[in-house]
């Protein structure tokens, strides 16, 4: 699908985040999961959102989901869908769903991720259906 693209600002990073901004740039959708309870958990965080723990370690993640809820935004200088996926591993993810036809997109609808660059060379996790 050919459609005019937005730019992105690129993404805030810092010491908890900085691995999986580094993952997204080589093209991998990587997730924490807490070694101590087992649950996995985004955005990434250093301490466990479900337990406290500090003991959590990275996986790459599938990279297929399914969109939860989404709204198009139509008036825009470029119109632009943004969605909460639900990844395969559990966790939600608020996104842009991109490479699609607003009007084919459905609750439900399984996507998979894929990368836009940003203003300054990061690249972000997009998804687009499958």
């Amino acid at each position: 699908m050919s459609r005019e693209e937005r730019v992105y600002a690129d993404p805030s990073m810092n010491m908890e985040n900085e691995e999986y901004w580094k993952a997204t740039k080589q093209g991998k959708l990587i997730l924490k999961k807490c070694d101590d309870c087992g649950e996995t958990h985004f955005f990434p965080r250093i301490i466990c959102p479900h337990c406290q723990s500090s003991n959590t370690s990275w996986y790459e993640a599938s990279g297929k989901g399914r969109i939860y809820s989404y709204s198009v935004v139509r008036r825009a200088p470029i119109p632009y869908a943004i969605a909460y996926v639900t990844l395969d591993e559990g966790v939600s993810m608020l996104t842009n769903l991109v490479d699609c036809d607003f009007d084919d997109l459905a609750v439900d609808k399984e996507v998979e991720v894929t990368f836009r660059d940003t203003e300054g060379g990061e690249k972000l996790p997009m998804f687009r259906p499958v």
